[in-house]
């Protein structure tokens, strides 16, 4: 008998992994380039969500909280003097020439005009749409990058670049920095981060900042079955569905962002002289005997 485990073997079921590769032999890990034989198996998330039969994961994990935490610091820094920002997102698969690019650019665009900086997720279609109609613009044209199987890359049109491991560090980034979301039409990472922020603004996690659709005839649909399936049932409130606009208008979804952030410095503002006030009241009573 031994207490050894015999290796797990490769069967049909299971087949080999084969090693993941651009064209161009490039792989991104971070701040790291890899090329040729050094192109990992597996991305930075997938191995620190992968729970495996033995307990090496007791001796990695705590070292991988030392890598999640320089992450956290790199983008801190990096993104702290952005000054206001607006997150956009699309999809990556969208090409140039396509209406969608050309509404991402003018999007971007305008959004610098109203003197915002531009964050994406530093790839092709959208997201280098939004960074081109930026940096076109003379803006802040921000990409956050993250580490994928089949590599992006950052797109050309990025100022302010910076890479990430893991997804919940990325995330944390676009929330952070930005004053809206303006979400152009895309899949499930776009709507991923689409129900993030509806998420944290119902939830109160962070200021109530506007969120965008842009693409009418795109949108409509889900928006009619957040109506028709989850406000029906009860799942969601009437009110959370006006957290959503939605437009065709560039011009518009630009001027829908500027009028919200003018409301919530407003209300800031409001309550920050409430609360001064307040305390003067408060040490007035103090000095008074009462």
């Amino acid at each position: 008998m031994t207490d050894e485990r015999p290796e797990p073997q490769p069967s049909e079921d299971r087949p080999r992994r084969r090693r993941r590769r651009k064209k161009n032999g490039e792989y991104r890990r971070g701040p790291v380039v890899l090329r040729g034989p050094q192109i990992p198996l597996t991305t930075s998330d997938e191995r620190l969500l992968t729970r495996g039969d033995r307990t090496s994961w007791l001796h990695d994990d705590p070292w991988r909280v030392l890598r999640i935490q320089t992450e956290f610091v790199e983008g801190f820094g990096a993104l702290a003097e952005v000054g206001p920002a607006v997150s956009v997102f699309g999809s990556a698969r969208i090409k140039r020439g396509h209406p969608d690019y050309e509404l991402a650019r003018r999007v971007a665009a305008g959004l610098v005009e109203a003197g915002y900086a531009v964050i994406t997720g530093g790839g092709p279609g959208l997201m280098e749409a939004a960074n081109r109609g930026a940096a076109e613009a003379g803006g802040t044209s921000v990409g956050l990058g993250i580490e994928l199987p089949h590599e992006q890359g950052m797109n050309k049109w990025v100022d302010l670049g910076v890479n990430f491991r893991y997804f919940f560090a990325r995330k944390v980034m676009f929330v952070k920095y930005a004053e809206g979301f303006v979400v152009l039409p895309g899949g499930f990472g776009t709507l991923d981060e689409l129900f993030e922020a509806l998420t944290l603004v119902q939830t109160q996690k962070v200021n109530g900042f506007p969120i965008v659709l842009v693409g009418v005839d795109y949108w409509s649909g889900l928006v009619d079955w957040l109506r028709t399936s989850l406000l029906k049932r009860g799942m969601i409130a009437a009110a959370d569905l006006d957290l959503l606009k939605l437009t065709d208008d560039p011009d518009e979804a630009v001027r829908i962002v500027v009028d919200r952030g003018a409301e919530l410095r407003a209300a800031e503002r409001a309550a920050a002289e409430a609360a001064a006030e307040a305390q003067a009241q408060g040490a007035a009573a103090e000095s008074s005997g009462w």
